[in-house]
C-alpha cells in the first residue's frame, strides 16, 4: 500500500512525541512492504510566529492531499496567560477539524497490567476495564455563536438532527464490533440540547436490537468512571462533555501518555495523542511518546492494516514489560529512558521481528 501522510508536529513536546511516531510508522511499513511518504506542515504557535495563523491554508492543503494527518500537540503559555490575545494556536486544532469535516472522536481507554499499580485508582476497580468514548468533535459550545466582553459573554450548545444522527451512527456502529453496550451521556434535565440527544437516540436504539442502549446525566458518567470504569463499553457525547470525560479516563490507564485517539468525519482522518502540548517538558526528553505510537497503530487499523497495527501494539506492550519507560511510568528504581530512547527501543523491537 502507498500512504501518504501530513505530519503536524506542533508546539511543546509535540516535535519530540512526533519523531518517534514517524520513527515507528517508517519501520512497520518498511517490514510489511508499504510506501510511506511524510509531509510537515505548521500549525498551533509555531504557525502563528511564522505565518500569523495557526492553521494556515497551506497546511490545509497538505492534509486534504494527504492520506492521513499524524498530529501531534498545540499550545503554548505566551497565549494560555494572554486572555486578550485575538489568535490563540487552540483556534487552529479547531479549524482543522471544521475545515476537515472531524466530526467523530474516536478515544480508547485501556489498562496495561503492568501499569496498574501507576492508576491512583484501586486496582480492583481498574483491572480490566476497556471502553471507547465517541466524542461529537464539530458542534456545540466550541462552535456555537459566542459574545465575550468585561462583563458578560456566553457560548452557545447549539447541535442539530443531522449532527446528532451521524455521530450518534458511527457510536452504535462501534458497539455493534464490540459488547454491543451503547452509553449516551447528556445533561437532558437541564439543556435543550442533550434533551435533543436524547431523543433521536431513542428514535435510532430500535434500528440496532443487538445493542443494550442505556442513557446517563453527564455527572454521573463522571462518577460511574471513576466508581466502575468495566460498566462501559462504548460512550458516545457531545464536545464539551467528551473533551472533560476522556481526559478523566487516562486516570485510569494512569497516565495521559498512554491514551491515542483518531478523528474521523468527511475527509482526511486524524490520529493523535489526547494530551497536550507539555510545555514545560519542552525540549527536555521526558515526554512519553507511546500515546503518539499508538495513534500510529490506530492509524494503520483504520486503513484495515490489522497485522501493521498489531505489531505496534506488541512493540509498545513489550517496551513496558521491560521497563522502557518514561519517568511518569517507570518503576521505583527503574533504569531512566528518555522520548528518544523508548522510540529507538520501541523501533529495534520491530525491526527484531
Amino acid at each position: 500500500m502507498k500512504l501518504k501522510i501530513a505530519v503536524l508536529a506542533g508546539d511543546g513536546i509535540g516535535p519530540e512525541i512526533s519523531v518517534q511516531g514517524v520513527n515507528v510508522m517508517q519501520a512497520v511499513c518498511q517490514k510489511f512492504g508499504h510506501e510511506v511518504t511524510f509531509t510537515e506542515a505548521l500549525c498551533g504557535a509555531a504557525a502563528i510566529d511564522a505565518v500569523g495563523d495557526p492553521f494556515p491554508a497551506e497546511t490545509l492543503k497538505v492534509c486534504q492531499d494527504a492520506d492521513a494527518v499524524l498530529f501531534s500537540a498545540i499550545g503554548d503559555p505566551r497565549f494560555d496567560n494572554n486572555p486578550s490575545a485575538k489568535v490563540r494556536p487552540e483556534q487552529g486544532l479547531l479549524a482543522m477539524r471544521k475545515q476537515l469535516g472531524l466530526f467523530a472522536n474516536i478515544r480508547p481507554v485501556q489498562t496495561f497490567d503492568c501499569l496498574i499499580a501507576k492508576s491512583p485508582l484501586r486496582e480492583d476497580l481498574v483491572r480490566g476495564a476497556d471502553f471507547v468514548c465517541i466524542r461529537e468533535l464539530t458542534g456545540g459550545m466550541y462552535f456555537g455563536e459566542k459574545k465575550e466582553g468585561d462583563d458578560y459573554a456566553y457560548d452557545t450548545n447549539a447541535y442539530s438532527r443531522p449532527e446528532v444522527e451521524r455521530i450518534l451512527k458511527v457510536a452504535f456502529e462501534y458497539a455493534m464490533r464490540r459488547r454491543r453496550h451503547l452509553t449516551v451521556v447528556d445533561k437532558a434535565n437541564v439543556l435543550a440540547s442533550s434533551r435533543l440527544w436524547r431523543k433521536v437516540a431513542q428514535e435510532m436504539a430500535p434500528n440496532y436490537p443487538e445493542v443494550t442502549t442505556d442513557y446517563m446525566y453527564v455527572d454521573n458518567a463522571a462518577m460511574r468512571m471513576i466508581q466502575d470504569p468495566r460498566f462501559f463499553d462504548v460512550m458516545v457525547t457531545e464536545n464539551t462533555f467528551g473533551d472533560i470525560l476522556t481526559d478523566e479516563g487516562s486516570c485510569i490507564s494512569g497516565s495521559m501518555g498512554l491514551l491515542p485517539s483518531a478523528s474521523t468525519g468527511e475527509s482526511t482522518p486524524v490520529f493523535e495523542p489526547i494530551h497536550g502540548s507539555w510545555p514545560q517538558a519542552k525540549g527536555l526528553n521526558i515526554a512519553n511518546p507511546l500515546a503518539q505510537i499508538l495513534s500510529v497503530a490506530m492509524l494503520f487499523e483504520y486503513f484495515g492494516l490489522a497485522e501493521e497495527g498489531k505489531l505496534v501494539r506488541q512493540a509498545v506492550d513489550a517496551s513496558l514489560d521491560a521497563n522502557v519507560r518514561t519517568p511518569e511510568i517507570q518503576v521505583e528504581g527503574g533504569e531512566k529512558y528518555g522520548t528518544r530512547e523508548v522510540g529507538e527501543w520501541i523501533v529495534n523491537y520491530i525491526n527484531a521481528q
